[in-house]
């Protein structure tokens, strides 16, 4: 028993050695997303975590194996939409873009249940999703035009 509990803190130990990246990329402000004051604040509290270059990372980002799992999620979410790279997206993926936050958003897909667990405060209300919604949409009509 004792053998087992050493292994296991002894691995847990080893674990810290490997740490992935968790960096944020400068922000660009000619490049980030420019949207109004009420859908940026919604989209900061809910989404830049993990779609954007000002990822905020907290405490448990550096303890292993959080840190592998968070730092996957916010690389996987950077590479399917970065509102800090938004004016440099082609038209086209950004049409895809943007049916996709309609869809996610709408059908509660986003944020990550996983991320709500620990961030509360970046659950959409009915009349955040409506406002992303209307945003999104506005947007997607322009592109469409």
């Amino acid at each position: 028993m004792k053998q087992t509990l050493l292994i296991i803190v002894a691995l847990f130990l080893l674990s810290q050695l490997i740490r992935p990246d968790r960096t944020n990329p400068p922000v660009n402000p000619d490049k980030a997303l420019h949207a109004p004051k009420k859908v940026e604040t919604v989209l900061r509290r809910s989404c830049y975590d993990c779609h954007s270059n000002e990822t905020r990372w907290p405490w448990y980002s550096n303890l292993a194996p959080f840190s592998w799992t968070i730092a996957s999620h916010v690389k996987e979410g950077r590479l399917a939409l970065n509102f800090s790279k938004w004016q440099t997206i082609p038209e086209k993926i950004k049409i895809k873009r943007l049916k996709r936050a309609i869809q996610t958003t709408s059908n509660n897909m986003m944020p990550l249940p996983s991320y709500l667990w620990l961030h509360k405060e970046a659950k959409l209300s009915k009349s955040d999703k409506m406002l992303l919604k209307t945003w999104f949409e506005q947007e997607l009509a322009k592109l469409e035009q």
